[in-house]
């Protein structure tokens, strides 16, 4: 057999050199990995031991070119693949060489950050350089301030503390995320009598003995993962079922087994208000909060009350009205995991919509077609699938993207089923970004969404809700962030903008999912080629603010949590299930059980990066409503607005306020009007 050559280290074959995923093996990584860490501490050596006076090309930019090694860093390029597919294709082997090597790139990272002799030059060029352009400047501050909030300014004894932090940290984090996939994973409601199947749609019943099969057993086998478990809370009229899957869904990481997440929760709190404060802040989130639209503690509280106040009246009617409905139907007991059942029979008796009437009309390839026909009408764009780009999963599709005038714009990846290996959820990530080289080339970005749809069944193709409908459309308005970037510099290109600035493309594209023009472009009904009726759209559009008060508080709070944790001042040591029902009790409008809990599962604040900011997406939700109520208008498809959002907003990243960015494309300041008329509090 020929020697087996490490992938990363040669120019990749591949269309437009994208990730040769067929050829990296395991052990590839490790290797790479550490010869990436040997190139990057030869280069710092390069440039400490620079004899010339510091300036911003041979300090700062130096640290962020890509001019050597045909364009590429072997570190980011290694792990960017490696760490994207710990969260969407991973296994046994793949989560103990994490553990083995992410305290080595913790170590690695802290020792750039916190070399004397590199700060000593950066403080020195930003102290003293020759005029910059908007972009450079913001490169500049941003790398300045990142030396400073990493610890460059403490002494000895403060610079080794903050190395343990965030060592332990990084394993602690790691670890979060494999319990809760592990939790979610070793569940299974085995069903092995038709008769326990009763009320559940055909589609829920297909996937189940879909799972069963590929499990080599007999009957239906429904899980935790998405797809899975929301049809059954919905639909299924056992009510000792749904308890039980919704009591295995809110206790994970709260069982006394080895995936118990109680104290590394405690753990992290402890140890990012730890981190603020050796840095000179008093919380977490004042530390986080330094570059926010929000600014500081206090707005976002005044926003969480704001919603609070204004959503809550009608929520609590909401609620009652779904409580009612339970008791029409002759029910005795009202518990969490009567809700989803009830709160459907209600929506089918007002509006008479449902999920499962419009699958027929959303086959998952016709909404492919939707949604990428709707960036063509918006910006030109087109995509084609490309099947000699490698994917590292059979389901996983790669198209080519090519902008208006036909020249090539980006690489864009779809991943759209669960499977054991991938975490719950949906994300857009980046296996390349974008930068623009010394010598003038644009090279261009390599970015991927991964959700967790419904699959195919031998009976049915792949039919989508209208909420995984959303999530696709969420997911691509991320993607789009990042396929338009057009920026110098890499660390401001795409989706590298503040953090409650981050959702505005993702949800403003969750608009179009009840746009009749937009529905009746694609959802043709996948037996009988029938377009979506405008009856049903209409009934669509009428249920849409449907419990949409509940919606919202339950998202503020998730939002006073993720507060509550990390504006703590002193030791945090309560007890995490009591510290929660406290912390959200503002926006609760239901009792929680004692034995669930929400923390030990929440991902976005103790394992990705949401802590001190999960309110982003509440802050991005008025962003995203005063925004499209331009297109509403001005035309939906209207495509000078488009081009003016993406000038003014996709392609320019991070490099300058994104308040100045969202004035000059909006002309003013957002307001919350056109959110509360959206979702039907404020009358138009």
């Amino acid at each position: 057999m020929p020697k087996h050559e490490n992938p990363f280290f040669a120019p990749y074959d591949t269309p437009h050199e994208t990730i040769p995923f067929d050829k990296i093996h395991l052990r590839d990584y490790e290797e790479a990995i550490m010869e990436g860490i040997k190139r990057d501490n030869e280069e710092l050596e390069e440039i400490i031991n620079n004899p010339e006076t510091p300036t911003f090309e041979n300090t700062i930019v130096v640290e962020h070119s890509k001019e050597k090694d045909f364009y590429y860093d072997l570190l980011d390029r290694s792990t960017e693949v490696f760490f994207n597919l710990l969260s969407a294709e991973t296994n046994d082997k793949m989560d103990a060489l994490a553990n083995k090597l992410s305290p080595i790139l913790t170590k690695h990272d802290n020792d750039v950050m916190l070399n004397k002799k590199l700060f000593e030059r950066v403080k020195y060029v930003h102290q003293h350089h020759r005029k910059l352009t908007k972009e450079e400047k913001v490169l500049l501050n941003n790398y300045y301030d990142s030396f400073v909030q990493s610890g460059a300014l403490l002494d000895d004894a403060g610079k080794e503390r903050l190395r343990q932090i965030t060592e332990e940290l990084s394993a602690l984090s790691l670890t979060f995320s494999q319990n809760l996939l592990r939790e979610t994973n070793a569940f299974k409601l085995h069903i092995k009598d038709k008769a326990q199947l009763d009320g559940l749609p055909d589609s829920a019943i297909e996937a189940a003995a879909q799972e069963a099969a590929d499990r080599g057993k007999e009957g239906w086998i429904f899980t935790l993962h998405s797809p899975s478990y929301g049809p059954f809370m919905t639909y299924s009229t056992q009510r000792d079922l749904r308890k039980k899957m919704y009591m295995a869904s809110n206790t994970r990481g709260i069982r006394d087994n080895k995936s118990n997440n109680l104290e590394i929760c405690r753990r992290i709190i402890n140890l990012r208000r730890e981190l603020a404060q050796l840095l000179g802040h008093k919380t977490y989130a004042d530390y986080v909060m330094r570059y926010r639209m929000a600014k500081n503690v206090r707005t976002v509280n005044r926003l969480m009350n704001t919603l609070i106040k204004a959503y809550k009246p009608t929520a609590k009617k909401e609620i009652k009205a779904v409580h009612d409905m339970a008791i029409e139907c002759g029910a005795k007991e009202f518990e969490p995991w009567d809700f989803s059942f009830y709160s459907h029979k209600l929506q089918m008796k007002k509006y008479n919509i449902d999920s499962e009437m419009l699958r027929p009309y959303f086959k998952l390839e016709n909404v492919i077609r939707g949604v990428f026909g709707l960036a063509t009408t918006l910006y030109g764009i087109t995509f084609k699938e490309n099947k000699k780009i490698p994917v590292y999963h059979k389901d996983v599709k790669a198209y080519e993207v090519f902008d208006k005038d036909g020249t090539y714009l980006a690489v864009f990846y779809a991943d759209f089923y669960p499977r054991k290996g991938k975490q719950g959820g949906a994300w857009m990530t980046e296996y390349q970004g974008q930068w623009i080289t010394n010598k003038g080339e644009n090279v261009r970005p390599h970015v991927s969404v991964v959700m967790n749809f419904t699959k195919s069944t031998p009976k049915k193709p792949a039919l989508l809700t209208l909420s995984e409908v959303e999530t696709f459309l969420h997911e691509f308005g991320h993607a789009l962030h990042g396929m338009f970037a057009n920026t110098k510099y890499e660390s401001l290109s795409g989706t590298n903008v503040w953090w409650d600035f981050v959702e505005l493309p993702s949800q403003f594209m969750e608009n179009y999912a009840i746009e009749r023009k937009f529905l009746q472009t694609f959802a043709f009904h996948y037996q009988t080629g029938e377009v979506i009726p405008t009856r049903l759209i209409n009934r669509i559009v009428r249920s849409r603010n449907y419990n949409a008060a509940y919606a919202c508080l339950r998202q503020v709070s998730f939002s006073l949590l993720d507060m509550a944790y990390y504006t703590q001042k002193e030791e945090f040591t309560d007890n995490i299930p009591e510290f929660e029902k406290k912390a959200w009790s503002k926006a609760q409008l239901t009792e929680q059980l004692a034995d669930t809990c929400m923390t030990t599962q929440f991902s976005h604040i103790m394992a990705g990066g949401y802590a001190a900011g999960y309110y982003s997406y509440k802050w991005a939700e008025i962003l995203d409503a005063d925004a499209f109520s331009v297109f509403k208008r001005r035309g939906i498809f209207n495509q000078k607005v488009a081009q003016k959002f993406r000038d003014e907003v996709l392609s320019k990243g991070g490099t300058e306020n994104p308040m100045v960015l969202y004035k000059r494309f909006r002309g003013q300041e957002p307001t919350i009007d056109a959110l509360l008329k959206r979702n039907g509090i404020q009358k138009k």
